[in-house]
């Protein structure tokens, strides 16, 4: 077969790779356990109050591969694959990479200069070959958990400010949000209020709407805000429900097959 024998035409629909990101106790962890048929790669201690289907405790980078591994290979009929959290996982890849060169921390890792976290990718490009085979080989969804930080972010067309993003070293957070359809920032959500303090001077304060403080959403486009990005067409935020996400998604994939019919 020639190359132009093998070109490819038309859609292809796979089933979506999602980063969901933010702070502890937001609710990223029961969003993805209402995925279709979720079975949970856990590398941190936090599920133990979340009705869902999971693998012991992955204690090194190994553990996750070979979880990934049994996916590939057994027969089951879970749909969905979720590694929470990824920041965890990167602790166990950086104690990979100090084992294979004998250092104490991943600054000194091959002679420091920041080669550990070089090193680092070549685990997490395993980590997420080993996704992709699932979600080509077995039709399984990809959701991957991780917490966020505040970084600040120099802007070539503006000045310096900070921003949320995932909490990842710099290298593997570029690889993992490209290969994401979709990066989605969970938070809450807040509206403002000025007050008056006295002696002709005001304050502004933030108003939680909602019992808990603040409506939750999933901001699904990038801002000077925070990292996101989507692939489907979603709005700007979503209320964050998994039957939200999915209406979002069914309603973006239609609005871009309208567009190419356009």
């Amino acid at each position: 077969m020639s190359l132009m024998e093998a070109i490819q035409r038309g859609k292809m629909p796979m089933p979506p790779r999602l980063m969901v990101y933010g702070t502890e106790g937001i609710g990223k962890s029961t969003l993805a356990a209402n995925a279709p048929k979720p079975v949970f790669i856990q590398t941190e201690d936090g599920l133990g109050e979340i009705v869902c289907d999971k693998f012991p405790l992955a204690t090194s980078v190994e553990d996750v591969l070979a979880a990934l591994d049994e996916l590939a290979r057994a027969q089951h009929d879970y749909q969905t694959v979720v590694l929470d959290s990824l920041d965890w996982t990167e602790r166990l890849i950086f104690d990979a990479v100090c084992r294979e060169f004998r250092a104490t921390c991943i600054e000194k890792a091959d002679g420091g200069y920041q080669r550990g976290y070089v090193h680092a990718l070549t685990h997490w490009r395993k980590v997420v070959d080993a996704l992709g085979a699932l979600r080509a080989g077995k039709g399984m969804a990809v959701i991957l958990i991780a917490h966020s930080k505040v970084e600040k972010f120099e802007d070539p067309e503006a000045t310096t400010y900070d921003r949320y993003s995932p909490r990842l070293n710099k290298h593997a957070c570029a690889l993992l949000t490209e290969w994401s359809d979709a990066v989605l920032f969970a938070t809450r959500k807040y509206r403002t209020e000025t007050e008056d303090t006295g002696f002709g001077r005001t304050r502004t304060i933030a108003v939680g709407v909602g019992a808990e403080g603040g409506e939750r959403i999933l901001r699904c486009a990038g801002s000077p805000a925070c990292v996101a990005k989507n692939r489907y067409c979603l709005p700007a935020e979503l209320p964050l429900s998994w039957p939200a996400l999915m209406d979002g998604l069914t309603q973006g994939t239609q609005e871009k097959e309208d567009q190419a019919h356009e």
